[in-house]
């Protein structure tokens, strides 16, 4: 599956976010409020809040929670004032890593994911140093047993995505962000499920990473997804379809 991390870390990790489920709405939450701050409580016409309302309901996120969250971005309730950041850093192997983070404590965000790289093995970059090897694009993940492959690259093309693809159990689907809502509308229709539908960042190059490597760099990723403050990790590594089993044996 070389190239794509991104279903390397589904096949991993499946489930652990049902194990840390409070977490994971403490997140999306973050997101629709710092959304709903920056652009207004209403997702027809503020497409980042609604990217992260709909991101929310994939989550089985409560109605209530959501809406609440929308009020504290408005203003109507009382809450936290989050700014937006980028972390950058390198992980073992030189794999280049990405944090997006909401934080209302900079200074101690920063400390805490600096330690969490060094732990690790990596270290934070400066502002600007692997952000250059990634793209964003709109992404799709939908499992090889959900779709026949000439039908979603038939459904997906027209819609207007860019690349259809292999990835390992999987296929990729990305296409330029302002075609999100036009391939995810394309594929509900046509009742293609998706494991990922998200705004992401993907990588122009990556590097192809051995058993012990690859489960050094899960680790890193894995830790730095439990921070509180990270909303997101994007890395550019590859793990070979063969070594997946021998990757997630080594972290159970």
């Amino acid at each position: 599956m070389a190239g794509h991390s991104h279903f390397a870390n589904i096949a991993i990790k499946k489930g652990a976010a049902d194990k840390k489920r409070g977490a994971l709405f403490g997140k999306l939450s973050r997101a629709i409020i710092v959304a709903a701050r920056h652009g207004g409580g209403d997702p027809d016409t503020n497409l980042k809040l609604r990217y992260a309302i709909e991101k929310a309901r994939q989550n089985s996120m409560p109605k209530d929670n959501i809406e609440r969250a929308v009020k504290k971005g408005c203003g109507e309730l009382e809450g936290e004032d989050y700014a937006e950041l980028v972390y950058e850093g390198y992980g073992p192997a030189g794999v280049a890593v990405l944090c997006d983070v909401l934080t209302e404590n900079r200074n101690r965000t920063a400390g805490e994911i600096r330690k969490v790289f060094e732990v690790h093995g990596g270290n934070l970059g400066a502002t600007g140093c692997v952000a250059w090897m990634f793209e964003r694009k709109g992404l799709f993940l939908i499992p090889a047993s959900h779709v026949d492959e000439e039908r979603l690259i038939d459904v997906a093309l027209q819609a207007g995505a860019d690349d259809v693809k292999p990835a390992g159990g999987a296929f990729e689907v990305t296409c330029d962000p302002a075609e999100f809502d036009r391939v995810n509308a394309a594929l509900n229709e046509a009742r293609i499920a998706a494991d990922v539908a998200e705004i992401s960042r993907v990588a122009a190059n990556t590097v192809e990473l051995n058993v012990e490597n690859g489960r050094r760099v899960v680790a890193l990723i894995a830790a730095l997804e439990e921070h509180e403050d990270v909303q997101s990790v994007t890395s550019n590594y590859s793990i070979p379809d063969a070594l997946l089993d021998a990757v997630a044996e080594g972290l159970a």
